[in-house]
Protein backbone atom coordinates (compact mmCIF):
# COMPACT_ATOMS: atom_id res chain seq x y z
CA UNK A 1 0.00 0.00 0.00
CA UNK A 2 1.12 2.97 -1.30
CA UNK A 3 0.55 5.94 1.28
CA UNK A 4 2.01 9.63 3.29
CA UNK A 5 1.16 10.67 7.11
CA UNK A 6 -0.41 14.24 7.35
CA UNK A 7 0.19 15.65 10.68
CA UNK A 8 -3.09 15.73 12.59
CA UNK A 9 -1.70 16.90 16.61
CA UNK A 10 1.73 18.55 16.61
CA UNK A 11 4.23 17.71 19.32
CA UNK A 12 4.18 21.23 20.97
CA UNK A 13 -0.01 20.50 21.11
CA UNK A 14 0.56 16.48 23.15
CA UNK A 15 3.33 18.01 25.06
CA UNK A 16 1.26 20.89 26.75
CA UNK A 17 -2.05 18.44 26.49
CA UNK A 18 -0.04 16.31 28.24
CA UNK A 19 0.89 19.04 31.22
CA UNK A 20 -2.68 19.64 31.95
CA UNK A 21 -3.54 15.84 32.14
CA UNK A 22 -0.60 15.19 34.81
CA UNK A 23 -1.77 18.41 36.59
CA UNK A 24 -5.33 17.17 37.17
CA UNK A 25 -3.71 13.96 37.72
CA UNK A 26 -1.78 15.09 40.79
CA UNK A 27 -4.65 16.47 42.23
CA UNK A 28 -7.01 13.49 41.74
CA UNK A 29 -4.40 11.55 43.42
CA UNK A 30 -2.92 13.27 46.39
CA UNK A 31 -2.09 11.81 49.48
CA UNK A 32 -2.34 8.99 47.46
CA UNK A 33 -0.23 6.00 45.53
CA UNK A 34 -0.81 5.56 42.48
CA UNK A 35 0.45 2.62 40.40
CA UNK A 36 0.09 2.55 36.38
CA UNK A 37 -0.22 -0.26 33.87
CA UNK A 38 1.00 0.79 30.57
CA UNK A 39 -0.30 -1.00 27.80
CA UNK A 40 2.46 -1.71 25.16
CA UNK A 41 3.59 -1.19 23.27
CA UNK A 42 1.81 2.21 21.98
CA UNK A 43 1.03 4.33 25.11
CA UNK A 44 4.79 3.73 26.52
CA UNK A 45 5.52 7.46 24.70
CA UNK A 46 2.47 8.73 26.19
CA UNK A 47 3.22 7.07 29.60
CA UNK A 48 7.19 8.12 29.78
CA UNK A 49 5.75 11.91 29.01
CA UNK A 50 3.18 11.75 31.46
CA UNK A 51 4.78 10.14 34.50
CA UNK A 52 8.17 12.66 34.28
CA UNK A 53 4.70 15.16 35.41
CA UNK A 54 3.29 13.23 37.88
CA UNK A 55 3.89 14.28 41.76
CA UNK A 56 2.25 11.64 43.55
CA UNK A 57 4.36 8.66 44.65
CA UNK A 58 4.07 5.79 41.60
CA UNK A 59 4.99 2.71 40.80
CA UNK A 60 4.70 1.21 37.29
CA UNK A 61 3.63 -2.36 35.59
CA UNK A 62 3.12 -3.03 32.08
CA UNK A 63 0.44 -5.58 30.07
CA UNK A 64 0.95 -6.21 26.25
CA UNK A 65 -2.88 -6.74 24.85
CA UNK A 66 -3.53 -6.98 20.89
CA UNK A 67 -6.67 -7.19 18.66
CA UNK A 68 -5.04 -5.48 15.54
CA UNK A 69 -1.86 -7.43 14.88
CA UNK A 70 -0.38 -5.93 11.59
CA UNK A 71 -4.03 -5.05 10.72
CA UNK A 72 -5.57 -1.61 9.85
CA UNK A 73 -8.83 -2.53 11.99
CA UNK A 74 -9.47 -4.76 14.88
CA UNK A 75 -10.03 -8.13 14.65
CA UNK A 76 -11.93 -8.08 17.64
CA UNK A 77 -10.12 -10.76 19.10
CA UNK A 78 -8.33 -10.07 22.34
CA UNK A 79 -5.02 -12.19 23.26
CA UNK A 80 -3.34 -10.81 26.40
CA UNK A 81 0.30 -11.58 25.65
CA UNK A 82 2.20 -10.22 28.57
CA UNK A 83 0.17 -10.15 32.15
CA UNK A 84 0.97 -8.26 34.58
CA UNK A 85 4.47 -8.64 37.17
CA UNK A 86 2.71 -7.08 39.93
CA UNK A 87 -0.47 -8.05 42.32
CA UNK A 88 -3.23 -5.03 41.94
CA UNK A 89 -5.17 -5.62 44.72
CA UNK A 90 -6.00 -2.66 47.27
CA UNK A 91 -3.98 -0.50 44.60
CA UNK A 92 -5.30 2.82 42.99
CA UNK A 93 -4.97 2.05 38.82
CA UNK A 94 -4.43 3.80 35.98
CA UNK A 95 -4.11 2.27 32.87
CA UNK A 96 -2.61 4.62 30.45
CA UNK A 97 -3.58 3.53 26.96
CA UNK A 98 -2.51 5.14 23.55
CA UNK A 99 -6.06 4.96 21.70
CA UNK A 100 -9.05 4.20 22.28
CA UNK A 101 -11.23 3.04 19.02
CA UNK A 102 -13.59 0.31 19.45
CA UNK A 103 -13.41 0.10 23.26
CA UNK A 104 -13.33 -3.77 23.20
CA UNK A 105 -9.47 -4.16 23.96
CA UNK A 106 -10.51 -2.08 26.84
CA UNK A 107 -13.44 -2.99 27.72
CA UNK A 108 -12.05 -6.38 28.26
CA UNK A 109 -9.04 -5.42 29.71
CA UNK A 110 -10.53 -3.63 32.61
CA UNK A 111 -12.98 -6.33 32.99
CA UNK A 112 -10.05 -8.39 33.76
CA UNK A 113 -8.43 -6.02 35.95
CA UNK A 114 -11.47 -5.54 38.23
CA UNK A 115 -11.75 -9.48 39.34
CA UNK A 116 -8.08 -8.46 40.57
CA UNK A 117 -9.56 -6.00 43.19
CA UNK A 118 -7.59 -3.00 42.58
CA UNK A 119 -8.63 -0.05 45.28
CA UNK A 120 -9.74 2.02 42.26
CA UNK A 121 -9.49 1.71 38.70
CA UNK A 122 -9.51 4.78 36.11
CA UNK A 123 -8.50 5.14 32.51
CA UNK A 124 -6.10 7.69 30.96
CA UNK A 125 -5.80 7.64 26.89
CA UNK A 126 -3.85 9.97 24.69
CA UNK A 127 -6.57 9.69 21.74
CA UNK A 128 -9.81 8.97 21.55
CA UNK A 129 -12.08 7.58 18.51
CA UNK A 130 -15.68 7.78 20.25
CA UNK A 131 -17.07 7.27 16.79
CA UNK A 132 -16.12 4.42 16.44
CA UNK A 133 -17.11 2.89 19.91
CA UNK A 134 -19.10 -0.48 19.64
CA UNK A 135 -18.68 -0.70 23.48
CA UNK A 136 -19.35 1.12 26.55
CA UNK A 137 -16.06 2.56 27.65
CA UNK A 138 -15.70 6.12 28.88
CA UNK A 139 -12.02 7.00 29.51
CA UNK A 140 -11.81 9.25 33.00
CA UNK A 141 -8.97 11.63 31.35
CA UNK A 142 -8.02 12.25 27.44
CA UNK A 143 -5.53 14.04 25.73
CA UNK A 144 -7.66 14.24 22.22
CA UNK A 145 -10.86 13.28 20.89
CA UNK A 146 -9.85 12.80 17.33
CA UNK A 147 -12.28 11.13 14.12
CA UNK A 148 -12.08 8.28 12.46
CA UNK A 149 -8.53 8.04 10.83
CA UNK A 150 -5.95 5.38 10.70
CA UNK A 151 -3.29 7.27 13.00
CA UNK A 152 0.43 6.87 13.89
CA UNK A 153 3.41 8.51 16.13
CA UNK A 154 3.76 9.49 19.45
CA UNK A 155 3.85 5.72 20.13
CA UNK A 156 1.12 4.34 17.61
CA UNK A 157 2.46 2.10 14.57
CA UNK A 158 1.48 0.86 11.24
CA UNK A 159 2.95 -2.42 11.16
CA UNK A 160 5.38 -1.48 13.74
CA UNK A 161 6.84 1.77 12.07
CA UNK A 162 6.33 5.48 12.35
CA UNK A 163 6.18 4.85 16.21
CA UNK A 164 8.79 7.23 16.72
CA UNK A 165 7.09 10.08 15.10
CA UNK A 166 6.94 13.19 17.72
CA UNK A 167 3.29 14.35 16.25
CA UNK A 168 0.37 12.49 15.54
CA UNK A 169 -0.80 11.90 12.04
CA UNK A 170 -3.48 10.51 9.65
CA UNK A 171 -2.38 7.84 7.37
CA UNK A 172 -3.65 8.71 3.81
CA UNK A 173 -3.83 6.07 1.21
CA UNK A 174 -2.35 7.74 -2.20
Amino acid sequence: MNYHIEEMISAKEIQERITELANRINVDYVGKELHVISILKGSVFFACELLKQITVPVTMDFMQVSSYGNNMVSNGEITVLKDLDEEISGKDILIIEDIIDTGNTLYHLRKLLLTRNPQSLKIITLLDKTDCRTVEIVPDYCGFQIPDKFVVGFGLDYAQKHRNLPYIGAIIQD
